[in-house]
């Protein structure tokens, strides 16, 4: 009788959480929502923000205002959000900084990225470029791989940081070569770009956008491409999974809101995400920013970043990188 009570209990509480959920939906926006940004102004990530929380407004009629949480590779970002009211107003603008680096970089975070969020859609990829000196004659991974054996220890590249997906991804590139490469972490790409034209280092590893102004000028020279595939927007630069097969890092973007967030609203934004991906003057404007779009299930967001965690554990301790 007292099992029976038991379930009967149970079943009540999580109906009233259910139709609580469901109410919550029936109304939700009903005022502005927040998406939190982990990075300054101006950058990829915040513009992707603002041309999809436009989007989202205007077809969910209540404004998304765009919050900039800089600093600590997002912690402070994504701890806002994790520990946030579960009701979908407050959302995280996430990466594979937040969801898959940081838990190997950093030794104790205030979020556990495995049970702190909801995920509710993937938004895009931003391709790395790994950029060589015209001067140094490098013109491909071979070259590269070549050049380094005999030097070692001599080629420098610049990233935008420790732990950045830059930085981890172009230690799994030379671990893979088998080179050695010494690296000079900036403070993101508005330094490590201007350096790299500077002739400060031989290398960069870097996104298009901080890229595009010197496609034409002669001082850069774009050796490879970080994803599986080919970008169409540089269709000639081969892929490094050209020369290490099955090699795909990118920098993704996705939107987060804090776990136990009830299903019906995250499912109502990944539906209105998936539309807004799918405007042509949305696709337009991620192109100009070097984003390709992907939109999605948060079932299959959920099952990219636990792809990303298993993958990346190796990556980071690969790297070395650790911050206390």
């Amino acid at each position: 009788m007292r099992a029976l009570l038991r379930m009967t209990t149970l079943f009540c509480i999580t109906l009233i959480t259910v139709l609580a959920g469901v109410s919550q939906a029936a109304t939700y926006p009903d005022k502005p929502v927040h998406i939190i940004v982990p990075y300054a102004p101006g950058g990829v990530p915040d513009l992707v923000a603002r041309v999809l929380g436009q989007k989202l407004a205007a077809s969910m009629g209540q404004q998304f205002v765009i919050e900039n949480r800089p600093g600590g590779g997002g912690i402070s970002a994504a701890q806002a959000v994790a520990h946030a009211a579960p009701d979908g107003y407050q959302l995280l603008l996430s990466d594979i900084e937040q969801l898959a680096i940081n838990p190997y970089l950093f030794k104790t975070l205030p979020y556990d990225p495995r049970t702190d969020f909801e995920p509710i859609s993937q938004v895009g990829t931003v391709p790395l470029y790994i950029v060589a000196q015209p001067s140094l004659g490098i013109n491909s991974l071979a070259d590269l791989q070549r050049v380094a054996k005999a030097q070692p220890g001599k080629l420098t590249y610049g990233s935008s940081g420790i732990g950045s997906i830059h930085h981890i991804t172009m230690e799994s590139i030379t671990h893979a070569l088998g080179i050695q490469l010494v690296h000079v972490p900036y403070k993101g790409s508005g330094q490590s770009t201007p350096a790299f034209i500077a002739g400060d280092v031989s290398l960069l590893i870097s996104a298009m956008p901080s890229l595009q102004p010197y496609m034409k000028t002669g001082k850069i020279k774009l050796i490879a491409v970080t994803t599986a595939k080919r970008s169409p927007a540089t269709p000639d630069v081969p892929t490094v999974s050209e020369t290490i097969p099955g090699f795909d890092f990118s920098s993704e973007m996705g939107l987060v809101a804090p776990a136990h967030t009830p299903p019906a609203i995250v499912d109502q934004l990944a539906a209105q995400i998936a539309k807004a991906l799918q405007d042509p003057g949305v696709q337009k404007q991620f192109a100009t920013l070097g984003v390709v779009s992907i939109g999605g299930t948060p079932a299959g967001y959920a099952q990219n970043i636990q792809g990303n965690l298993k993958r990346f554990s190796t990556a980071v301790k690969l790297s070395g990188a650790q911050v206390n």
